[in-house]
């Protein structure tokens, strides 16, 4: 019998350099905050930002975490990804913010545009052009 997955409720990721990540994701990628808490027996930050689709990304901060190999690709979880309207709008944005944007590839069985960047500790963010936002 099937489990009866609704929605994907969150995504945690953990950063180096809270403030970094905070500006990062609330000031560049534009997330509103839910909430911000601090841990203080974990010495640790959780913020929750509301995702487009009304799912949440749930930022901790912790002492010394260790880094996570992405290059070359690891086992595990390999990339957040976005849909956009606008792809070149987008890469606009983020270069203006001075953020390195690959160059745009296009996707072999869609033929639709996308691209990567990386986020304050290098995890890679994926922004993948949709003809109406969605999908």
């Amino acid at each position: 019998m099937a489990l009866n997955l609704t929605h994907i409720h969150h995504v945690a990721l953990i950063c180096r350099d809270y403030r970094a990540s905070k500006h990062f994701y609330t000031q560049i990628l534009g997330l509103p905050i839910i909430s911000e808490n601090y841990r203080a027996k974990r010495q640790s930050w959780k913020l929750d930002l509301k995702l487009p689709d009304s799912g949440q990304l749930e930022l901790f901060s912790f002492p010394d975490p260790p880094a996570r190999g992405s290059h070359p690709e690891h086992c595990g979880l390999r990339h957040l990804a976005f849909g956009v309207a606008d792809l070149d709008h987008a890469i606009q944005h983020l270069t203006d913010a001075n953020i390195d944007v690959e160059p745009i590839r296009i996707d072999e069985f869609t033929g639709a545009r996308f691209t990567f960047f990386p986020d304050p500790d290098r995890l890679p963010i994926e922004l993948y052009e949709t003809q109406d936002g969605s999908n």
